[in-house]
Protein backbone atom coordinates (compact mmCIF):
# COMPACT_ATOMS: atom_id res chain seq x y z
CA UNK A 1 0.00 0.00 0.00
CA UNK A 2 1.30 3.45 -0.49
CA UNK A 3 1.01 5.40 1.72
CA UNK A 4 2.73 8.96 2.02
CA UNK A 5 3.61 10.70 5.35
CA UNK A 6 1.81 9.83 8.76
CA UNK A 7 -2.32 9.08 8.78
CA UNK A 8 -4.48 9.47 10.65
CA UNK A 9 -8.42 8.14 11.23
CA UNK A 10 -10.94 8.27 13.37
CA UNK A 11 -10.68 5.75 16.31
CA UNK A 12 -13.95 4.54 15.04
CA UNK A 13 -12.34 3.69 11.93
CA UNK A 14 -9.37 1.00 13.82
CA UNK A 15 -10.04 -2.25 12.23
CA UNK A 16 -10.75 -0.54 8.55
CA UNK A 17 -8.74 -0.28 5.40
CA UNK A 18 -7.02 2.81 5.03
CA UNK A 19 -6.96 4.19 1.12
CA UNK A 20 -5.27 7.51 0.77
CA UNK A 21 -6.92 8.90 -2.09
CA UNK A 22 -5.57 12.55 -1.40
CA UNK A 23 -2.22 13.31 0.33
CA UNK A 24 -2.94 15.99 3.30
CA UNK A 25 -5.48 19.20 3.95
CA UNK A 26 -5.94 21.20 0.49
CA UNK A 27 -6.75 24.13 3.50
CA UNK A 28 -4.19 23.38 5.97
CA UNK A 29 -4.55 26.84 7.66
CA UNK A 30 -6.46 25.94 10.76
CA UNK A 31 -3.93 27.38 13.79
CA UNK A 32 -4.50 24.35 16.39
CA UNK A 33 -3.67 21.41 13.90
CA UNK A 34 -0.83 19.88 12.66
CA UNK A 35 -1.69 16.67 11.13
CA UNK A 36 -0.81 17.55 7.79
CA UNK A 37 1.71 20.44 8.18
CA UNK A 38 4.58 18.27 7.29
CA UNK A 39 2.77 17.33 3.98
CA UNK A 40 1.55 19.49 0.75
CA UNK A 41 -1.76 18.96 -0.73
CA UNK A 42 -1.69 17.04 -3.44
CA UNK A 43 -4.37 14.39 -5.44
CA UNK A 44 -3.11 10.96 -5.53
CA UNK A 45 -3.14 9.65 -9.59
CA UNK A 46 -5.63 6.96 -10.76
CA UNK A 47 -3.01 4.57 -11.19
CA UNK A 48 -1.44 4.64 -8.04
CA UNK A 49 -4.93 4.60 -6.24
CA UNK A 50 -6.42 1.42 -8.41
CA UNK A 51 -3.38 -0.56 -7.15
CA UNK A 52 -3.91 -0.06 -3.90
CA UNK A 53 -7.24 -1.18 -4.16
CA UNK A 54 -5.71 -4.28 -5.88
CA UNK A 55 -3.62 -4.75 -3.37
CA UNK A 56 -6.11 -4.37 -0.54
CA UNK A 57 -8.16 -6.91 -2.17
CA UNK A 58 -5.83 -9.54 -1.87
CA UNK A 59 -4.93 -8.40 1.86
CA UNK A 60 -7.34 -7.72 3.42
CA UNK A 61 -10.27 -10.45 2.29
CA UNK A 62 -13.55 -10.19 4.53
CA UNK A 63 -13.03 -6.67 6.59
CA UNK A 64 -16.33 -4.82 5.88
CA UNK A 65 -14.81 -1.22 6.21
CA UNK A 66 -12.84 1.33 4.52
CA UNK A 67 -11.41 4.62 5.05
CA UNK A 68 -10.87 7.13 2.27
CA UNK A 69 -7.64 9.02 3.72
CA UNK A 70 -6.12 12.09 3.73
CA UNK A 71 -7.95 15.09 5.69
CA UNK A 72 -9.73 15.77 2.47
CA UNK A 73 -10.70 12.71 0.02
CA UNK A 74 -14.06 15.05 -0.54
CA UNK A 75 -11.95 17.77 -2.65
CA UNK A 76 -12.09 15.21 -5.81
CA UNK A 77 -14.20 15.48 -8.33
CA UNK A 78 -17.79 13.86 -8.01
CA UNK A 79 -16.53 11.74 -11.07
CA UNK A 80 -13.42 11.22 -9.50
CA UNK A 81 -14.68 9.46 -6.56
CA UNK A 82 -17.47 7.42 -8.12
CA UNK A 83 -14.41 6.29 -10.65
CA UNK A 84 -12.84 5.49 -7.31
CA UNK A 85 -16.24 3.71 -5.18
CA UNK A 86 -16.73 1.93 -8.43
CA UNK A 87 -13.07 0.46 -8.61
CA UNK A 88 -13.68 -0.56 -4.84
CA UNK A 89 -17.05 -2.08 -5.51
CA UNK A 90 -15.35 -4.17 -8.17
CA UNK A 91 -12.51 -5.67 -6.39
CA UNK A 92 -13.97 -5.54 -2.27
CA UNK A 93 -17.61 -6.85 -2.82
CA UNK A 94 -17.99 -7.79 0.99
CA UNK A 95 -17.19 -3.87 1.66
CA UNK A 96 -20.34 -2.57 3.93
CA UNK A 97 -19.13 1.07 4.41
CA UNK A 98 -16.74 3.57 3.25
CA UNK A 99 -16.36 6.65 5.20
CA UNK A 100 -14.32 10.01 4.84
CA UNK A 101 -13.28 13.15 7.03
CA UNK A 102 -15.08 15.97 5.23
CA UNK A 103 -15.54 19.34 5.65
CA UNK A 104 -18.54 22.09 5.97
CA UNK A 105 -17.15 23.38 2.32
CA UNK A 106 -15.80 20.57 0.74
CA UNK A 107 -19.78 18.77 1.35
CA UNK A 108 -21.41 22.30 0.12
CA UNK A 109 -19.17 22.01 -2.98
CA UNK A 110 -21.41 18.68 -3.77
CA UNK A 111 -24.72 19.04 -5.00
CA UNK A 112 -27.61 17.22 -3.78
CA UNK A 113 -27.53 15.34 -6.54
CA UNK A 114 -23.63 14.41 -6.36
CA UNK A 115 -24.13 13.58 -2.92
CA UNK A 116 -26.72 11.40 -3.78
CA UNK A 117 -24.98 9.38 -6.35
CA UNK A 118 -21.75 9.12 -4.12
CA UNK A 119 -24.24 7.00 -1.90
CA UNK A 120 -25.18 4.98 -4.06
CA UNK A 121 -22.33 4.31 -5.12
CA UNK A 122 -21.20 3.17 -1.81
CA UNK A 123 -19.64 6.62 0.47
CA UNK A 124 -21.59 5.62 3.79
CA UNK A 125 -20.54 7.89 6.35
CA UNK A 126 -18.92 11.57 6.93
CA UNK A 127 -16.86 12.31 10.01
CA UNK A 128 -17.43 16.16 9.23
CA UNK A 129 -14.88 18.51 11.76
CA UNK A 130 -17.39 21.06 12.84
CA UNK A 131 -14.90 22.26 15.93
CA UNK A 132 -17.14 24.91 17.13
CA UNK A 133 -20.61 26.17 17.15
CA UNK A 134 -19.33 29.78 17.03
CA UNK A 135 -18.37 32.18 14.08
CA UNK A 136 -15.98 34.17 16.47
CA UNK A 137 -14.35 31.25 17.39
CA UNK A 138 -14.13 29.55 13.82
CA UNK A 139 -12.65 32.79 12.36
CA UNK A 140 -10.47 33.21 15.47
CA UNK A 141 -8.73 30.01 14.49
CA UNK A 142 -8.51 30.56 10.71
CA UNK A 143 -11.22 27.42 10.22
CA UNK A 144 -12.43 28.33 6.01
CA UNK A 145 -16.01 27.82 7.15
CA UNK A 146 -18.96 29.03 9.01
CA UNK A 147 -21.70 28.37 11.47
CA UNK A 148 -24.63 28.35 8.31
CA UNK A 149 -21.57 26.40 5.93
CA UNK A 150 -22.10 23.87 8.53
CA UNK A 151 -25.63 24.00 8.76
CA UNK A 152 -25.70 23.49 5.10
CA UNK A 153 -23.31 20.66 4.52
CA UNK A 154 -25.65 18.61 7.34
CA UNK A 155 -28.91 19.41 5.51
CA UNK A 156 -27.54 18.31 2.04
CA UNK A 157 -25.73 15.10 3.69
CA UNK A 158 -29.01 14.29 5.23
CA UNK A 159 -31.01 14.48 2.01
CA UNK A 160 -28.36 12.37 0.30
CA UNK A 161 -29.17 9.67 3.15
CA UNK A 162 -25.04 9.83 3.94
CA UNK A 163 -24.81 9.04 7.85
CA UNK A 164 -23.14 11.90 9.58
CA UNK A 165 -20.46 12.27 12.38
CA UNK A 166 -19.99 15.35 13.29
CA UNK A 167 -16.78 16.50 15.86
CA UNK A 168 -16.25 19.64 18.20
CA UNK A 169 -13.24 20.60 20.43
CA UNK A 170 -13.49 21.28 23.70
CA UNK A 171 -11.35 24.09 24.52
CA UNK A 172 -10.81 25.51 21.34
CA UNK A 173 -12.27 29.20 21.87
CA UNK A 174 -9.90 29.65 24.95
CA UNK A 175 -10.61 31.88 28.63
CA UNK A 176 -12.48 34.34 26.56
CA UNK A 177 -14.83 32.57 24.36
CA UNK A 178 -15.44 29.46 26.60
CA UNK A 179 -18.99 30.28 27.19
CA UNK A 180 -20.25 31.00 23.95
CA UNK A 181 -17.97 28.43 22.33
CA UNK A 182 -19.65 25.91 24.45
CA UNK A 183 -23.28 26.92 24.23
CA UNK A 184 -23.30 27.56 20.54
CA UNK A 185 -21.78 24.13 20.25
CA UNK A 186 -24.64 22.65 22.06
CA UNK A 187 -26.85 24.94 19.84
CA UNK A 188 -25.48 23.57 16.46
CA UNK A 189 -25.51 19.91 17.60
CA UNK A 190 -29.35 20.57 17.92
CA UNK A 191 -29.74 22.18 14.37
CA UNK A 192 -27.59 19.66 12.61
CA UNK A 193 -28.74 16.78 14.30
CA UNK A 194 -26.77 14.17 13.40
CA UNK A 195 -26.88 10.60 13.38
CA UNK A 196 -23.05 11.08 15.52
CA UNK A 197 -21.51 13.34 17.19
CA UNK A 198 -18.29 14.12 19.14
CA UNK A 199 -16.52 15.89 21.24
CA UNK A 200 -12.66 16.00 21.17
CA UNK A 201 -10.24 18.10 23.65
CA UNK A 202 -7.87 20.88 22.56
CA UNK A 203 -4.39 19.48 22.23
CA UNK A 204 -2.16 22.56 21.59
CA UNK A 205 0.78 21.08 19.63
CA UNK A 206 4.24 22.67 19.45
CA UNK A 207 5.14 24.59 15.99
CA UNK A 208 1.22 25.21 15.19
CA UNK A 209 0.03 29.19 15.33
CA UNK A 210 -2.27 28.46 18.45
CA UNK A 211 0.49 26.95 20.60
CA UNK A 212 2.18 30.44 19.84
CA UNK A 213 -0.23 32.64 20.97
CA UNK A 214 -0.26 30.45 23.84
CA UNK A 215 3.14 31.00 24.57
CA UNK A 216 3.05 34.64 24.13
CA UNK A 217 -0.19 34.66 26.30
CA UNK A 218 -2.86 35.71 23.15
CA UNK A 219 -4.67 32.53 24.26
CA UNK A 220 -5.27 31.46 27.85
CA UNK A 221 -6.50 27.65 27.84
CA UNK A 222 -8.02 26.07 29.69
CA UNK A 223 -7.62 23.74 32.73
CA UNK A 224 -9.23 20.45 33.48
CA UNK A 225 -12.25 21.03 35.21
CA UNK A 226 -13.81 24.20 32.63
CA UNK A 227 -12.73 21.66 29.76
CA UNK A 228 -15.48 19.06 31.77
CA UNK A 229 -17.55 22.45 32.43
CA UNK A 230 -17.31 23.27 28.40
CA UNK A 231 -18.87 19.89 27.84
CA UNK A 232 -21.38 20.14 30.40
CA UNK A 233 -22.84 23.58 29.15
CA UNK A 234 -22.44 21.59 25.28
CA UNK A 235 -24.73 19.10 26.19
CA UNK A 236 -27.05 21.44 28.45
CA UNK A 237 -27.58 23.47 25.24
CA UNK A 238 -28.23 19.83 22.65
CA UNK A 239 -31.62 18.52 21.81
CA UNK A 240 -31.58 15.62 19.62
CA UNK A 241 -33.62 12.88 18.31
CA UNK A 242 -31.36 9.77 18.16
CA UNK A 243 -27.40 10.42 18.24
CA UNK A 244 -24.88 8.48 19.47
CA UNK A 245 -22.51 11.04 21.29
CA UNK A 246 -19.14 10.19 22.43
CA UNK A 247 -16.48 12.27 24.63
CA UNK A 248 -14.09 9.00 25.08
CA UNK A 249 -11.24 10.06 22.63
CA UNK A 250 -7.69 9.65 23.81
CA UNK A 251 -7.61 13.71 24.49
CA UNK A 252 -10.51 14.00 26.67
CA UNK A 253 -10.31 14.46 30.42
CA UNK A 254 -13.04 12.48 31.14
CA UNK A 255 -14.08 9.19 28.90
CA UNK A 256 -18.18 9.41 28.87
CA UNK A 257 -20.31 8.50 26.15
CA UNK A 258 -24.73 7.42 25.62
CA UNK A 259 -27.07 7.72 22.91
CA UNK A 260 -28.78 11.26 23.23
CA UNK A 261 -31.78 12.08 24.03
CA UNK A 262 -32.64 9.15 26.15
CA UNK A 263 -29.09 8.99 28.28
CA UNK A 264 -28.49 12.95 28.57
CA UNK A 265 -29.74 12.77 32.41
CA UNK A 266 -27.45 10.95 33.54
CA UNK A 267 -24.42 11.91 31.38
CA UNK A 268 -25.66 15.65 32.68
CA UNK A 269 -24.93 13.76 36.39
CA UNK A 270 -22.06 12.63 35.93
CA UNK A 271 -20.51 15.84 34.91
CA UNK A 272 -21.92 17.70 37.53
CA UNK A 273 -20.71 15.17 40.39
CA UNK A 274 -17.61 15.39 38.83
CA UNK A 275 -17.36 19.45 38.80
CA UNK A 276 -18.96 19.49 42.45
CA UNK A 277 -15.98 17.30 43.90
CA UNK A 278 -13.34 18.55 41.77
CA UNK A 279 -11.34 15.04 42.32
CA UNK A 280 -8.42 14.84 39.69
CA UNK A 281 -7.99 11.06 40.72
CA UNK A 282 -11.30 10.84 38.67
CA UNK A 283 -10.04 12.57 35.31
CA UNK A 284 -7.34 11.09 33.29
CA UNK A 285 -3.71 11.58 34.40
CA UNK A 286 -1.82 14.06 31.60
CA UNK A 287 0.43 11.30 30.93
CA UNK A 288 -2.21 9.45 29.25
CA UNK A 289 -3.87 11.75 27.63
CA UNK A 290 -2.93 12.74 23.57
CA UNK A 291 -4.13 12.77 19.94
Amino acid sequence: MDFVGDIYRPPSEAQSILLQITVGCSHNACTFCSMYKAKRFSVKSQETVFRDIDEAARLYQGIPRLFLCDGDAMVLSTEKLITILVRIRERMPWIRRISAYADSVSICRKSLEELKALKEHGLSLLYHGVESGSDTVLTSVNKGSSVADAIQAASLLREAHISHSVMFLLGLGGVKYSPEHAMNSGQLLSRINPTFASALTLTLVPGTPLYQNAQNGQFEPLEAFALVKELRTLLEHTQVTQCQFAANHASNYLPIKGRLPEDLPKMLATLDEILATRDNRKLVPEWMRGL
